[in-house]
Order: structure tokens, then sequence, then C-alpha cells
């Protein structure tokens, strides 16, 4: 089977549910997913995708796995005795071949959110290896290794380079969990620690003593617009909530919930000085990064004390282009996602889960890349804008 721990996802799938478990217990959302390829049919693999899920829902996690979270500073003693309890529902889960879906395939995941907020990175990494292991059953290892040793040495070759830090993304996205892992001891043995600082992906984390990457994704913060008191005030109420959860730690914002603009009208002086820095997902990175950098200035905080985390579509070109711009003026990182870990030949699936409502109200992603919004219903998109002055 595909999906054999737990811990085969994200860190911040953990640390967003700490903070549920602790702040929302009682929120109830619905994911939907969305494959955004066009030309794709995965309505034939419905019946094998719901056997990998039916699996996943048969997992719990071990001692060792337990202790491992235990031991993250960040993590606390109540929500491991929680995730001791825990396994997955496959109540919660429904998956159907839908001639109207987007790839013909309806999946879609609704319940209380504590309890359904470990679904998506698993069901797409399904998703991900149940096509490709029918699209290229025997993977072309030989070019995917010869594609990946040219982009370290893109890194390795470009000068002044002590500043490059590359972490895995790409769990989501990967062609399978066997080419994810051999990417991983591949970047160790050949980049070093240094340069390839860590992987958003636990289970390798804790398999390989890297360090695990993740602070929050678009899903809390879209949460908030239904949890928060008032809809304006919702993205300033979900760092508030996230500051109260983890006292200054793990203090990466997100933002591109709402777009640049509304991000950094909220993003104040007190958010300045509270959190480490900020994750791109969209939009063009160089104006983000000029914009952060003179946003940081303005209010009253040294852009060299901070860090940025590049995270949209990465591939080493720009990697490279973006290093050369903002070394020494600020900190960065780079999460690399798809153009590491699915990388072999084959078109890569452009598939995503995303919440679409919680507490019975509709929630939306607006993104300052076309297309990368997502939201089922117009009427709420339309006043989501109109409250946060967006016009696009």
């Amino acid at each position: 089977m595909i999906i054999e721990s737990l811990l085969d996802t994200d860190l911040y799938k953990f640390t967003m549910m700490q903070c549920v478990l602790h702040q929302f217990p009682g929120a109830n959302c619905t994911y939907r997913f969305k494959c955004r390829t066009p030309g794709i049919d995965l309505s034939r693999y419905a019946a094998e995708i719901q056997d990998e899920i039916d699996h996943l829902c048969s997992l719990t996690l071990r001692e060792d796995e337990l202790e491992y979270l235990r031991g993250l500073r960040f993590i606390k003693d109540d929500f491991v005795e929680f995730l001791s309890l825990f396994h997955l529902k496959a109540k919660y889960v429904h998956v159907r071949p839908d001639a109207t879906a987007s790839a013909g395939l309806d999946i879609t995941v609704e319940g209380p959110w504590l309890h359904t907020i470990l679904f998506e990175i698993p069901i797409l990494a399904i998703v991900n290896e149940v096509y490709f292991r029918h699209l290229m059953p025997d993977p072309d290892v030989k070019e995917g290794m010869k594609r990946l040793r040219a982009k370290i040495a893109m890194v390795l070759d470009e000068p002044d380079n002590e500043n490059i830090r590359i972490s895995d993304f790409g769990t989501r996205r990967r062609f399978s969990c066997r080419w994810q892992k051999k990417v991983i001891e591949t970047l160790i043995a050949e980049m070093g620690r240094v340069f390839f600082s860590g992987t958003s992906n636990v289970m390798y984390a804790k398999d390989f003593g890297l360090i695990p990457m993740g602070t929050m994704a678009h899903e809390y913060l879209q949460a908030c617009q239904a949890l928060g008191p008032r809809l304006r005030d919702s993205q300033t109420y979900g760092f508030q909530m996230w500051a109260k959860e983890y006292r200054g730690d793990l203090g990466i914002a997100l933002a591109d919930v709402y777009g640049t603009e509304p991000f950094l009208k909220d993003f104040d002086m007190y958010f300045c000085k509270l959190f480490d820095g900020a994750r791109h997902d969209s939009g063009d990175p160089f104006i983000w990064g000029e914009k952060m950098i003179e946003h940081y200035a303005a209010n009253k905080c040294d852009p060299r004390s901070k860090t940025l985390i590049f995270s949209d579509s990465l591939d080493f070109p720009r990697i490279i282009e973006l290093y050369r711009r903002f070394n020494h003026r600020i900190r960065m990182g780079f999460g690399v996602g798809t153009n590491l870990m699915n990388d072999l030949g084959p078109q890569p699936l452009n598939i995503v889960m995303k919440m679409v409502r919680c507490n019975g109200q509709p929630v939306a992603k607006i993104s300052d890349t076309p297309g990368k919004g997502m939201c089922e219903d117009e009427t709420y998109l339309a006043y989501l804008k109109q409250v946060f002055g967006i016009k696009q």
C-alpha cells in the first residue's frame, strides 16, 4: 500500500491540528479535491484510490512515532496523548467517479476539522502514485537522477552560495513514496545537510534525522473566515490565535490567502516583530520579496533579521535568481515540491485539496496567481473581495 505511516504527511498538518485541538475543537469543515491539469481522466482509478484510503484509515501512530512527535519543542504532551488514540475514519471521505468534476473524480472530505485535517496530504499522494504507476509502471530512474544531479550542481556551483537553503515540500505531488525517499537520500549524500536544510515530510524527517519544516497552510486562515468574530479581521484573528497557541514559535506567516496587499495591511508592526517571517505561495516572488523588505523596514524591523520562504512552483533556475536578488538583504528558504519529487519525464499532475466550507459557511482562498484561488460560492467570493478591498 502507498501510505504506511500517519507521519507520511506534512508537518503543518500536525501543527495546525494541535491548534485546532486547543483553539477550535468544535469546528466542522468540508474539503474538495481539484485537478488543475487539463485533459486528465482519473475516474477509472476511483476504486483503487478508495482501497488505498481504506488502508490509510486503518493506521495508527506507533510508540516510536509518538515519541518522535513528543520530542519536537512545539508539540504539547496532551496533543501526543490525543494522537495515541487517533485514527482517520473512512466515513468522512467520499470517492466517486463524476463526469462533472475535474478529471472526472469527486473526492470530498466532510466532518469535524480535528478528525479530517490529516486526510489532505496522503489523499493527494495516493492519487498521484496511483496515476503514475499506471502511466509509467517502469519509471525512468536514470533520467530522474540525471535531472536531480543537474539541480544539485546548480546549487553547488553557485558563487557565494553559503546562504542557500533548500527544503523538500513535495509529498503531495511526488511521483511515488519510493522516489521521494531516493531523492532525499541523494540530496543528503550529494548536497549535504547545510544546503539541504530539511523536509516537510514528518516520516522522512524522523527517518533521516532532518529538520521537519512547516507552520500553517491556507486552510487555517480560510477557516478563520468562519471562526473569527468579524470577516474583515479574520486574517489578524488567525495570526493572533496562532500566537496564542505557539507563543512566538513556528513564526512563519502565510502571505497569500487574500493576496499581498491585504496581507501587508494586516501584517502590522506588531506581527512584523512577533513573527519570524512570511511564506510566498503565489504571484511574482521578486515583487513580493521587494515589498516584504520595504514593509519590514517601514515597520522598524531590520529585514536581515527576518526570513522569507519561497514555495510557489519553484525550480532551481528560479531559486538561483531569487537568491541572487535577495542574498544579504534578508534571510531566505526555498521549499521545492513538484520539481524535486516529480521530475522523471511525464507531466506532473497539478492537484489540490482545499477547504471549501467551515461550520456550514463558505470559505475562500484568493490568490495573486490566476487559477490558484478556490471557492464554490461566487456570491461569497464577491463579498469577501469587497470586504478586503480586492479589485481583481
